[in-house]
């Protein structure tokens, strides 16, 4: 079976991998145009493009993919099908019309739980146990197509995004592979998703992503897990912000000290930094002040001097 592949970030290669092993022909790979990176915001081509490239694959980098410049080369190279991951564009009707079995998508979520561009980090906030990865036929709603593949993967307790992405990512490119062996052998039916049981995953932001300290300690942990490491999760200190990695929720009998935490509010011994939370403080794991490098938070206390109740979340 002839196979355009749509994708972008690094999450995507596994599956550009497969497909590449697999018994079908890849005929091109699209995705996003060079973008801007770094310090000083040099063009540099995506992870799957660099991928392409190195396996000789024909790559094409649409800014709009409705451009009939790209719509008349997807049809000159007469894709049974498009296989999508993480692309990050949307697909319009023109498009979707070119492959006669469709564009097949990987997205990691139970679907429809998560539809949206950030599924992994809002499952992982939410506090939910099992995620997995599903195909599905694009249609024109938000991850709404009929589904044709699930598996499932369970959400370790110290999860990050970055951890569970790469795990879905991984076992998810052999889903999309035998995906496409079940449409070419014409054993798999697609099957409408309930209209029960949607929930919606929209991109995290830079705001969305800082540290509530009045919030339970579990939906702290929660949240700086979930965005990380992208967009970080994040507090202020002195008026200014500083960056959060992965903490540990400790009891109340666990910090040396008889009197509880307040919220926000720092604890800082030889060995460790305590935050008080809207339920039992958390240990702080690695931080990065403003125009600095990350360090272990015990470090980072003893050269800022942290005074006795001082605190984070300060406006």
């Amino acid at each position: 079976m002839r196979v355009v592949f749509a994708g972008t970030p690094e999450a995507a290669v596994p599956s550009l991998d497969a497909i590449a092993s697999s018994s079908h022909e890849l005929v091109g790979v699209v995705t996003r145009p060079d973008a801007p990176s770094g310090r000083g915001r040099r063009l540099e081509a995506s992870p799957v493009r660099r991928r392409a490239e190195e396996l000789g694959i024909p790559v094409l980098t649409p800014t709009r993919v409705k451009d009939p410049d790209f719509l008349d080369a997807l049809t000159a190279l007469a894709p049974d099908a498009c296989p999508v991951v993480a692309y990050g564009n949307l697909i319009p009707p023109v498009a979707l019309a070119i492959p006669r079995l469709g564009w097949i998508n990987l997205h990691f979520s139970l679907l429809p739980a998560w539809r949206g561009a950030a599924p992994v980090q809002h499952a992982i906030m939410a506090g939910d146990e099992v995620t997995g990865a599903s195909t599905f036929v694009i249609e024109r709603g938000l991850d709404t197509g009929p589904v044709l593949g699930v598996m499932t993967e369970t959400i370790r307790p110290t999860d990050t995004a970055g951890d569970l992405l790469g795990r879905l990512s991984g076992a998810g490119a052999g889903l999309l592979v035998a995906t496409l062996d079940g449409l070419e052998s014409g054993d798999l039916v697609a099957v409408p998703q309930p209209s029960e049981g949607v929930s919606l995953a929209p991109k995290i932001e830079v705001e969305d992503a800082r540290i509530v300290w009045t919030r339970p300690a579990t939906a702290v942990d929660r949240l700086v897990r979930g965005c990380t490491p992208a967009p970080g999760a994040w507090t202020t200190f002195r008026g200014e912000r500083l960056k959060v990695s992965p903490v540990n929720v400790v009891d109340a009998g666990e910090v040396p000290d008889s009197a509880p935490l307040g919220a926000g509010t720092l604890l800082v011994t030889k060995k460790a930094v305590f935050v008080g939370t809207g339920s039992d403080p958390i240990r702080l794991g690695t931080v990065q002040a403003h125009g600095k490098k990350p360090m272990a938070a015990a470090d980072w206390a003893r050269g800022t001097r942290i005074e006795a109740g001082e605190g984070v979340g300060d406006e």
